[in-house]
């Protein structure tokens, strides 16, 4: 079965988790910019759905507040977005790495950082 997609509002809300630790949904609500905050209810179905997706799980129950806690790590998240990302060309990397190159979000500096991870991963087969 295909791991559940992860929206972006649902990585907006994920970083503000993780950059909290376990939080209730109004302190992840609150924690939003002003301009153009969700509502506090909006914010609570989406904790719910990805609760569903077993993305993070509920603590405890304090009052009528849930707390929550990610399960999956932020590099977890980000694995699964970029394998999403690379489905889309196939599994290939070549397209992204060549938009990325044009529009200069790919420095020198990174290439290189690369190149040395590359480097380590044959060392280490």
């Amino acid at each position: 079965m295909p791991e559940p997609r992860i929206s972006r509002f649902e990585l907006e809300l994920l970083k503000k988790l993780w950059d909290l630790g376990s939080a209730s949904v109004r302190e992840v609500q609150e924690s939003l910019p002003e301009k153009d905050r969700p509502a506090y209810t909006t914010v609570q179905t989406m904790f719910y759905r990805l609760e569903e997706k077993g993305v993070v799980r509920r603590l405890k129950k304090i009052g009528n507040a849930h707390v929550f806690e990610a399960v999956l790590t932020r590099h977890e998240v980000h694995h699964r977005l970029i394998g999403d990302l690379l489905g889309l060309f196939g599994g290939s990397a070549a397209p992204v790495m060549s938009h990325l190159v044009e529009t200069g979000k790919l420095t020198l500096a990174d290439v290189k950082e690369l190149e040395k991870r590359i480097a380590d991963l044959e060392k280490g087969s």
